[in-house]
């Protein structure tokens, strides 16, 4: 049954929002915040984060003039109040679902998604971006930045602070500072803005806060006097931003409108020629009390119930892949002090947090900054530590560069455990493993492997804690195994090495990661047919196993190749070696199975392989048609 809301009913639009009085914006916000919650019960989704900036979104569409002026929302887990407001409140319960709503910004779904964003620390660029366009044209579009406290402590957020501050052009940062962002922010930013709050004057910042806003307008006239300057920096602390380049105005609280609402419209109504930040302090989880004590204040959540707060849970007991690395990599840790762990502000969601109970000296959190993370385990590599950078693949991605430069080229052994391998669901495109196997399989040096199951992700990590003369990496996916016994920590594979799992004839079929179990079933219901065919675990997409290709290839009339990756990836690999061995001349048909030249949006895992072609049906249809079998497949539904 819908709810029913004396404010928010009337409001579709920002437009709509403008025509409430001033006075009754609290009353909007709470209503906001009790839709949100009530959807994202349904849904599932980023609600700690979007609980933290519902005063914030009401102020920002009240006091601007959106879409014309611009607001940028940092990641995108804070966006979904920002998403009611603006013209999708009908569609909120259908987050990320098939079909639906983005978890994130996305400029195809609304043009007040100014910048589609899923990943950290790109919103001061983009908008610096947008104000230099809106300068170049003459424009006085306002262009404002939301960014949250761990976001912008990472590099890219100081590249862009650091040449705005230098270019003069007007443009809002808008620092969302909750003390959180996936797990606690670490280093010295966290430690900074700290200090900020433990003065005593934040504490009596209503008492102040008409002094602020006074000296706010005051500052951008041409005689600002030093009174202000005084003030600014006695309230504030703001010495770093302000020695960015940044006019620097704050802290203040976050959930309070009233002073929310006149500080915004000094800032968008000044003649400052110049970036200006407005520290905010706002609670992640705000105004949900199950949320306010979570440990994480419910960053992701699945489906729960509002009045309890109790999440569901998966009908699987089995242990998710990331547990499984967790696990296998601390009983690795217990014989060699030498294994060290290191993660990207997500201890967590890598199963980091596991490892750092039993080894707090040997976990590093380095925060929101991979390029620093790879580079960082190349260093402890140069010492004859073991360092395992424990980074989903999508994140991975950030530090290309330095695998390249800081590793490979040096040979260093750094394992690389990249979690979240393959399609991820409802996260959606931004957040899928699409593309490692061909940007990690492309560098020499490197030893890549894929997990087919649970038990031989375990065999991999046996077998990486042995490759100490070059970078290695193995991929595994998101969710849980499929019930495999788990082999013990002194069980090993021989490098470059598959396995045939079945033998048949005519056609053989090689599966690298975990489309195995996929692959297995249409072997089935291809025998059934009267098609035996052979599979193989590739297990290595570097080094290949060539012993074995050259013996298919000769022994069978077809190979097909299946990863969940993009192109130039494994099978590539596999073709460049067949075609250089002249073994596609010899009639030899070869097929590959891959992710398509698209971006698949979010939907469950199984739909997305559907589209993919990697489901088992998909295999047993690409099978029969390179046999070009006379047998009709009849499409499960």
């Amino acid at each position: 049954m819908k709810k029913e809301y004396k404010f928010l009913d009337q409001i579709n639009f920002p437009s709509d929002l403008k025509k409430i009085p001033e006075v009754n914006l609290q009353k909007v916000a709470d209503e906001l915040r009790e839709e949100m919650i009530d959807a994202v019960s349904v849904t599932g989704g980023h609600l700690g984060a979007s609980l933290g900036v519902v005063e914030l979104s009401v102020a920002l569409h009240y006091i601007f003039n959106t879409p014309k002026d611009k607001i940028i929302w940092d990641v995108g887990h804070q966006c979904y109040p920002h998403k009611i407001l603006t013209g999708r409140k009908d569609r909120i319960r259908t987050l990320r679902q098939g079909g639906g709503l983005s978890g994130f910004t996305k400029r195809s779904e609304s043009e007040y998604d100014t910048f589609g964003a899923a990943h950290s620390s790109t919103s001061i660029s983009s908008a610096l971006g947008i104000a230099e366009a809106n300068k170049l044209s003459n424009k006085s579009d306002n262009v404002l930045a939301v960014i949250g406290d761990g976001a912008i402590s990472a590099g890219m957020a100081y590249e862009a602070m650091n040449n705005a501050g230098a270019s003069k052009t007007k443009m809002i940062v808008i620092l969302n500072d909750n003390d959180m962002s996936i797990a606690r922010p670490v280093g010295a930013m966290g430690t900074y803005l700290a200090k900020i709050f433990s003065g005593k004057i934040y504490f009596s910042l209503r008492e102040t806060i008409k002094l602020i806003t006074s000296a706010f307008s005051k500052r951008f006239s041409a005689k600002a006097g030093k009174a202000e300057d005084l003030l600014r920096s006695a309230v504030t602390g703001g010495t770093l931003f302000s020695s960015l380049g940044f006019y620097y105005i704050g802290p203040i609280d976050g959930h309070d409108l009233s002073s929310l609402i006149p500080i915004l419209k000094n800032a968008r109504d000044s003649k400052h020629q110049g970036p200006i930040l407005i520290h905010i302090k706002t609670k992640k989880g705000k105004g949900y009390l199950y949320a306010e004590k979570a440990k994480d204040n419910y960053h992701g959540v699945s489906k729960f119930n509002v009045k309890t707060g109790e999440q569901s849970k998966g009908s699987s007991k089995l242990p998710s892949y990331t547990k499984v690395f967790a696990n296998t990599l601390i009983q690795h840790a217990k014989k060699d002090s030498k294994i060290v762990a290191i993660t990207a502000a997500m201890p967590d969601g890598t199963g980091l947090d596991l490892f750092k109970k039993e080894f707090p000296e040997r976990t590093f959190d380095v925060g929101i900054a991979e390029q620093h993370a790879v580079t960082f385990a190349a260093g402890l590599a140069t010492e004859n530590y073991k360092p395992y950078a424990t980074i989903y693949s999508t994140f991975l991605q950030r530090a290309y560069d330095q695998v390249v430069h800081d590793v490979a080229i040096q040979c260093l052994p750094v394992r690389f455990a990249i979690d979240r391998a393959g399609l991820v669901g409802a996260d959606g495109p931004t957040h899928a493993g699409s593309f490692d196997i061909t940007y990690l399989s492309t560098l020499p040096n490197f030893v890549v492997m894929a997990a087919s199951d649970e038990a031989d992700l375990v065999r991999m990590i046996n077998t990486s804690t042995e490759i100490n003369d070059r970078p290695c990496a193995f991929r595994y996916p998101r969710g849980t195994g499929i019930g495999a016994i788990l082999p013990s920590i002194e069980e090993k594979i021989e490098i470059g090495k598959s396995r045939i799992i079945k033998e048949g004839k005519k056609l053989a079929v090689l599966n690298f990661g975990a489309r195995l179990n996929e692959t297995i079933k249409a072997a089935e219901n291809l025998k059934k047919k009267g098609v035996d065919i052979t599979i193989v675990d590739a297990r290595f997409a570097k080094p290949l196993d060539k012993n074995l290709i050259w013996q298919l290839a000769t022994t069978h009339e077809a190979i097909i190749t299946i990863e969940e990756g993009s192109i130039g990836g494994f099978g590539s690999h596999v073709v460049d070696f067949l075609s250089k061995k002249g073994l596609l001349d010899n009639s030899l048909k070869f097929r590959s199975l891959k992710l398509p030249d698209i971006f698949i949006d979010q939907d469950t895992p199984e739909n997305m392989y559907k589209v993919a072609n990697l489901d088992s049906i998909s295999i047993e249809e690409k099978v029969l048609d390179v046999l070009n079998s006379n047998i009709v497949l009849q499409k499960q539904k």
